[in-house]
């Protein structure tokens, strides 16, 4: 059993990257899947499609290499977080599309929840905002938007799951109803001082407890797979919000280390050790990993818009038929335009926490072209990441991280124009790691440890390689212009 399988279900493809036990990519197979946009600020998921696509992508990519179940020794599994899926234990059909991490149509009721005075305590046990991003709300949406679903949950009918616990439910053909800490830290619902869910988040939100999964370390054997999927049984034996994945995948195992990943969003966690900080800048608290027990902290920052705003060139706008020609269209925009684009689409994140904004576009003249446009879109990516790290730098104020060395990784970190930009702007140095794909990393090195194949995270960390470094050049003048320019954007667009 030579083989680590890592399922990478992320918010617009679903990925299975096959790992050798040294950790190195074997094969990779990816599949896109419908967005859908019922309403304004409203993203969803079709489940049946999200099922499908990873049970394609792992058979490609075991295909690929001529692997057998019984070559692959175990499957991680990491997952856009937040998303929300209610289905009938009965059946293990959902009873509505999956709500997206990006939806905002819960706003109202998470305002009249901070209106009623219940921030406070929320925050106090989940380290979270009310913010529509979690998965609390959303829960209560759903049973809220089909008839019966509140009493078939009290009566222990459904089923309640982000996309880890669905695709454990379906690979253990319905034998499985769990989810590791990391995940559950997302929902709203649990006590990240405990690691248990709370009664009294339950009863705020109106979530039946008969919904909810065990929780779970995140390198732990939840099960086995069905083996008429994969032709035999795979032991799964790791899970983690894709966030915490690349944080592991990173070798972010010492407080005070640093990632930041870029994919349809941004979101960058700062490792706290054992103490849950609180912040003082509106970021979250978080669980960095739970592992044999202990829990793990860190601070995060949260950007919706990140590579989506590349997305928007190419699908919404035509500027572009592939991402990776944003990068270069950017370095041939003209010097003498500074255009901002503020990618509030969905609403702004971390610092900000603002739902209802929504995104704009400064300093356009009539020479604006496309070159401007992508050049201001993977700016803003850098500068949402500068608020990202003042805000920790922040909350966080030891002298030795003043001078955090960010690690990145996601689909943008592909290009050397962008993460130039960015070490410019954030005026600190970018590593960029010898592997790529941390997210996917960080799942089969749980799955691995939890098979004893991978090494404990102190030998895992020593071994971790940079593939590059970007130290900042830009001067102090024309950084310092740039800023200001981006702060006054931010300004005019809050709602």
């Amino acid at each position: 059993m030579s083989y680590l399988l890592a399922i990478d279900q992320g918010t617009t493809s679903s990925r299975a990257v096959l790992f050798a036990g040294d950790l190195s990519v074997k094969t990779i197979a990816q599949q896109e899947f419908t967005q859908h946009f019922p309403a304004s600020g409203w993203v969803e998921h079709e489940p049946e499609e999200l099922w499908d696509s990873v049970v394609e992508v792992c058979r490609k990519a075991m295909a690929q290499t001529d692997a057998t179940a019984s070559d692959i020794a175990a499957i991680g599994i990491t997952n856009q977080r937040e998303t929300t899926l209610i289905w009938d234990r009965a059946t293990g059909k959902a009873i509505h599309r999956a709500i997206v991490w990006q939806d905002r149509r819960t706003a109202d009721h998470c305002e009249r929840l901070k209106a009623e005075g219940h921030e406070p305590m929320v925050a106090a046990k989940t380290g979270l905002l009310l913010d529509p991003y979690f998965s609390g709300t959303k829960i209560s949406a759903i049973l809220d938007a089909v008839p019966g679903a509140r009493r078939r949950a009290e009566r222990g009918e459904l089923a309640f799951g982000t996309v880890d616990t669905f695709l454990l439910w379906r690979l253990t053909g319905g034998k499985v109803h769990a989810t590791d800490a990391t995940n559950a830290s997302r929902t709203m619902l649990c006590n990240i001082h405990t690691g248990e869910w709370d009664d009294e988040l339950l009863t705020l939100l109106k979530v039946p407890c008969a919904l909810l999964p065990e929780i779970r370390d995140c390198s732990f054997h939840y099960g086995d797979t069905e083996p008429e999927l994969f032709g035999g049984p795979i032991a799964i034996r790791g899970i983690a919000g894709d966030q915490h994945a690349a944080t592991m995948g990173q070798a972010c195992f010492e407080p005070g280390m640093m990632k930041s990943t870029y994919g349809t969003g941004c979101f960058a966690l700062l490792n706290t050790g054992d103490t849950a900080l609180r912040s003082n800048n509106r970021l979250l608290t978080t669980l960095a990993y739970q592992l044999d027990g202990k829990r793990t902290y860190a601070l995060e920052g949260s950007i919706f818009i990140a590579g989506a705003a590349v997305q928007w060139l190419r699908d919404g706008l035509n500027l572009i038929e592939h991402a990776a020609e944003a990068g270069p269209l950017a370095e041939a925009a003209d010097p003498d335009q500074q255009v901002y684009l503020v990618p509030a689409f969905v609403g702004l994140g971390a610092p900000y926490w603002d739902a209802k904004a929504r995104g704009a576009m400064f300093g356009l003249t009539r020479n604006t072209g496309p070159r401007e446009f992508a050049r201001a879109a993977l700016e803003a990516v850098c500068f949402q990441t500068l608020d990202l790290m003042k805000a920790m730098r922040a909350d966080w104020s030891t002298a030795s991280q003043t001078k955090t060395v960010l690690r990145v990784d996601g689909g943008m970190t592909a290009s050397d124009w962008t993460m130039q930009r960015l070490a410019d702007i954030l005026d600190a140095p970018v590593d960029r790691p010898e592997i790529m794909e941390t997210t996917a990393l960080g799942a089969a090195y749980l799955a691995g440890l939890s098979a004893g194949l991978c090494p404990k995270p102190a030998a895992f960390m020593a071994d971790w390689k940079c593939e590059r470094r970007f130290d900042p050049k830009l001067d102090v003048d024309t950084r310092q212009r740039l800023v200001a320019g981006w702060q006054d954007a931010v300004r005019r667009t809050l709602s």
